[in-house]
């Protein structure tokens, strides 16, 4: 039997040049005839080119925070290149909040860019701490500025530093921080290859704490033990943590919340919670705590109810119980109420519950995309729990820096103002399955005629515990070059996703493609009814759950005429023992593979494969901790055996997300050309 590692270095065998690559090549190689030179001439671009060009031409903003005081915004926008790709590096400003003067530039050096973010405000709103790798290139250390000066080095250190945050008093900087650490911290990076003894060898990110006055940065809490996320207690002596010992990647399905001794870095458990937590807070008075609970799937990805309990220990409060709304974020106020931030079906939502009564108020609800900078819907909120910073997209608007009351935000920047989308109108669509609503987006073709029949592909986002909202998509969302290219797209929201609380979130436990896979089903019902979609021209495809949801979907029904699984899960007894996160299935069936493998086998599309005969292009990186390769290769293998039209396409140091702009533009070119060959 092939070991693990050896498998994946089988599957790298089938690694693929990109495509852009091999016609650059292909073009050189007639370098002197008049067909190229021809080809060279200024031509249209065409629909692919046309949704490539818009999917990666809108400046980004990957964080923004509001003062306390109100009174200003930082934000950190990427850089882009002239071409439109990703430079790595990116950029911080700082504007008043009314927009009446112009932003300034904060970095740690004059004239050059650099890798920069992390940006927290001090109490007081005079200063600012960030990140940056001006030193060394790839390597960021804490800088703080009082915004009219050269920003100061704090930290001299080698490691994964993130996530600076002030103590309440101004003296001292808390930050995560991983000593030597190979890579960025998660489990959706490129994996370390492994050779020799495999352990299970981890790089612990501990608390440090930096010295304002002297820049000393000391490390609290323990060797073993893993932090995740960290809030101060309004005394500035004491922090409270969610964390785990061992490995990182795997154990924050199992991460407890402990309060940590600034001094001593003493911690002590709190709460050992049934499922996931994230997101805690402490509240301005120091007597209480609140977090978010619930089922969730990935590291980054949040939803639940708010809890609260006492800050001492003791039992915790579902504020939220029963709520149809998925609580992505939260913040106390001086009123000792909490803002949160939430999925609401397929929209962002803000609102606010009193702990002391239980009651909840709605103050914002929209169908857009809302951020600060983390997953999901979240905010920056400024001292008086009124006043806020984030950006805004929907499928029609892409980003931009709004601030302001929560819900009547004004539009501080207009950097995308000229983008348009490559992309047709959004509709929201609701259909009942089983005993549920369900909700999902159906995207148009760009050039829609409603004389004509057009095909549809089937997207379904990963997680499962996450939504599709309408947001401004990126390269990333390789589907949203199709609608450009003359097809319908469905973005469903099944069971199992956030958005209509807990017990939605919960419907597929120990039931992975049974019940989901039938609201999507249905959701394909609904989209024929609703738009002129030409019933045998259908596609599936998805990403990460969605690919696992395509190669399901393939062995079950024949209504798929091509399908492409991106990072997909064709076995889950073999991914079990593949994976580097196998800690999040136990709360999705129960029991580990070892004690029920049958809850795992009837879910795992290899046990159904014989019935699969749609052609599908499988897809992956080869350093994918989550997704492994060898699922991939033993999806297209099986349907390579059974005579079912198949590609596999493995690409070179990627985890499960892609970084490297060249493959991200290879991936959304694959897609509409399998799409193209099979349901044009």
């Amino acid at each position: 039997m092939l070991s693990h590692s050896a498998i994946c270095l089988l599957a790298t065998t089938f690694v693929l040049a990109p495509h852009v690559n091999a016609q650059k090549t292909h073009a050189a190689t007639h370098a002197g005839s008049p067909r190229v030179k021809a080809v060279s001439e200024k031509k249209p671009l065409t629909p692919v080119e046309t949704a490539i060009a818009t999917l990666t031409a809108a400046r980004t903003f990957e964080q923004v925070a509001i003062s306390p005081d109100g009174k200003s915004v930082a934000r950190v926008e990427g850089i882009p290149s002239k071409g439109g790709t990703e430079t790595g590096n990116s950029a911080i400003y700082v504007s008043p909040t009314d927009g009446k003067t112009p932003p300034r530039r904060i970095s740690a050096s004059v004239g050059v860019a650099h890798a920069e973010s992390g940006i927290a405000w001090s109490p007081d709103s005079k200063q600012l701490v960030f990140l940056s790798d001006a030193a060394k290139s790839g390597q960021s250390q804490l800088y703080a500025t009082n915004l009219t000066g050269t920003a100061k080095r704090l930290t001299n250190v080698k490691g994964f530093l993130d996530a600076p945050r002030w103590s309440p008093d101004g003296k001292t900087i808390a930050v995560l921080f991983i000593e030597n650490a190979p890579r960025a911290s998660g489990p959706l990076v490129a994996e370390a290859a492994e050779t020799g003894e495999i352990k299970d060898s981890f790089y612990e990110q501990r608390l440090a704490l930096v010295d304002v006055a002297t820049g000393k940065l000391r490390q609290i809490t323990p060797p073993d033990m893993y932090i995740y996320e960290f809030d101060w207690a309004p005394d500035s002596r004491h922090l409270v943590a969610t964390a785990a010992r061992g490995n990182g990647d795997n154990n924050w399905y199992i991460a407890e919340l402990f309060t940590i001794d600034a001094a001593s870095g003493a911690m002590n458990s709190i709460y050992k919670p049934a499922l996931q937590i994230a997101r805690p807070v402490w509240s301005r008075d120091g007597k209480s705590i609140a977090f978010i609970e619930g089922l969730m799937s990935d590291e980054p990805s949040v939803g639940g109810d708010i809890f609260v309990m006492p800050a001492s220990g003791g039992k915790p409060k579902n504020l939220t119980p029963e709520k149809k709304f998925s609580a992505s974020w939260l913040a106390w106020t001086s009123k000792q109420t909490i803002i949160y931030a939430a999925h609401i079906g397929g929209d962002s939502a803000v609102g606010s519950v009193d702990p002391r009564t239980g009651e909840v108020q709605d103050i914002y609800q929209g169908s857009e995309s809302i951020s600060a900078g983390l997953w999901n819907p979240n905010i920056s909120l400024a001292a008086d729990g009124e006043t806020a910073a984030l950006t805004i997209s929907a499928f029609d608007a892409p980003p931009e820096v709004w601030t302001g009351k929560i819900g009547h935000w004004t539009q501080l920047t207009t950097h995308n103002k000229d983008l348009k989308p490559a992309w047709g109108q959004l509709k929201s669509l609701q259909w009942k399955s089983d005993s549920y609503d369900v909700q999902g987006w159906l995207v148009y073709p760009l050039h829609f005629d409603p004389a004509k029949k057009y095909p549809l592909v089937v997207d379904v986002h990963g997680g499962p515990g996450a939504a599709v909202q309408s947001g401004w998509p990126s390269i990333g969302g390789f589907a949203m070059a199709l609608p450009a290219a003359g097809y319908f797209v469905l973005l469903p929201n099944p069971r199992g996703s956030f958005g209509q609380g807990e017990a939605f979130t919960r419907a597929n436990v120990r039931d992975f493609g049974y019940g989901d896979f039938r609201d999507i089903l249905a959701g394909v019902d609904a989209a024929l009814k609703a738009a002129p979609i030409d019933p045998n021209r259908l596609g599936l495809t998805g990403w990460s759950y969605g690919g696992y949801m395509t190669m399901w979907g393939v062995t079950q029904t024949d209504r798929f005429k091509a399908a492409v699984a991106g990072a997909g899960i064709a076995n889950l007894l073999s991914y079990y023992g593949e994976n580097k996160i196998d800690q999040w299935m136990i709360p999705f069936f129960g029991k580990s593979v070892y004690e029920d493998p049958e809850v795992y086998s009837k879910s795992s599309p290899i046990t159904f494969i014989k019935k699969a005969k749609t052609p599908t292009l499988v897809l992956v990186g080869d350093s994918d901790g989550e997704c492994p390769t060898p699922q991939s290769y033993e999806f297209w293998h099986a349907l390579k055996t059974l005579g079912v039209e198949t590609k596999l396409v493995v690409y070179e140091h990627e985890g499960h997300h892609f970084a490297k702009p060249e493959h991200n533009r290879d991936r959304v070119i694959r897609v509409v050309e399998w799409f193209d060959s099979h349901l044009r």
